[in-house]
């Protein structure tokens, strides 16, 4: 990915203001604006820099900085205070589930933030730092409704149910919500609407965020399967066909022998500190709290995906 490429058609961000077509997803709407051509490696290039902001906060500023992101490796702060979310990342705790036990790895193990801050995954391609950003990558990519990426190409290989891949996490509400406020952030700092954002933000909640939710088929070709992320006791339970009788009991993760810091490498090279969550540009920034109305599972991805996906998903996952 060539850096001066990527910021000369970045530079576009801060004009894009006018309302998406209700017929383009918004991983097409914004590769074209922000790229101009719509093709599957601007989308990934998209895709790459949304991730990479939310996972380590602004790290570029062509435009990147619109608003900013402190990111989810940063501690929470304001309604967020307390939330941390590194050791997940670390391998300060065993919360990772290693093929049915929760096991402690460290997905910064290939470079960690730096990798990031030049538009890339990892240093190398044979890591967990690796899998986890290329995985994030394809998952993001259908749930904002590429319609190259992530969909013709390179379609997500990683595990379709998110209960299963953060069962051993215990994950609380604010943990979550708190994640869902750092991609909305991220998708702010580089021109999206706030209304785009905050439909993002609906949607990651409606089909992670509710304790007990039905099965359901995210990508939609693959098997319905459990995915509520938040399965802590304050997290709200599933409005509509709650199965709490589906998943496993809470296991509070164990922290790790010889763990990391709770700190992790920022774009300075120092330590991350506790930062601001509040936008630079004094927009208002993706509500954590929950939504008035709930779509129910897969189904709430509708108002972000293409019109092709919309007929698909609708059709297999209406409740």
């Amino acid at each position: 990915m060539k850096s001066s490429t990527v910021a000369l058609g970045l530079g576009a961000a801060a004009t894009v203001s006018a309302q998406r077509p209700t017929d383009m997803s918004i991983c097409d709407y914004y590769t074209t604006a922000l790229l101009k051509e719509n093709n599957a490696t601007n989308q990934q290039t998209v895709l790459t820099l949304v991730v990479n902001t939310a996972v380590i906060g602004n790290y570029t500023s062509n435009p990147g900085s619109l608003v900013a992101v402190p990111g989810i490796l940063a501690n929470g702060t304001g309604e967020y205070e307390g939330v941390n979310l590194l050791p997940y990342f670390s391998g300060a705790l065993a919360s990772t589930n290693a093929g049915g036990m929760p096991k402690a790895v460290n997905f910064l193990d290939d470079g960690g933030a730096t990798p990031l801050m030049m538009n890339k995954p990892a240093n190398g391609t044979n890591s967990a730092q690796y899998a986890l950003l290329t995985h994030l990558y394809q998952y993001f990519g259908y749930l904002l409704g590429c319609s190259q990426f992530a969909n013709t190409t390179m379609p997500y290989e990683g595990d379709t149910s998110m209960y299963s891949v953060h069962k051993y996490m215990g994950l609380s509400n604010d943990e979550v919500q708190y994640f869902i406020q750092q991609v909305g952030l991220a998708a702010l700092s580089f021109g999206v609407t706030q209304d785009d954002a905050t439909a993002v933000g609906k949607s990651l909640t409606d089909a992670f965020g509710y304790r007990c939710a039905p099965p359901a088929s995210i990508p939609a070709s693959a098997p319905a399967e459990l995915q509520a992320i938040c399965i802590e006791d304050d997290c709200p339970i599933a409005p509509t066909n709650a199965t709490c009788s589906s998943y496993e009991p809470v296991v509070e993760p164990a922290a790790a022998s010889g763990s990391a810091s709770g700190s992790a490498p920022s774009s300075n090279g120092t330590m991350m500190n506790s930062t601001s969550s509040t936008p630079a540009s004094g927009a208002p920034m993706p509500s954590g709290s929950m939504p008035a109305s709930y779509t129910g599972g897969a189904a709430s991805l509708l108002p972000v995906v293409s019109t092709v996906i919309l007929g698909a998903v609708a059709a297999v996952f209406a409740l």
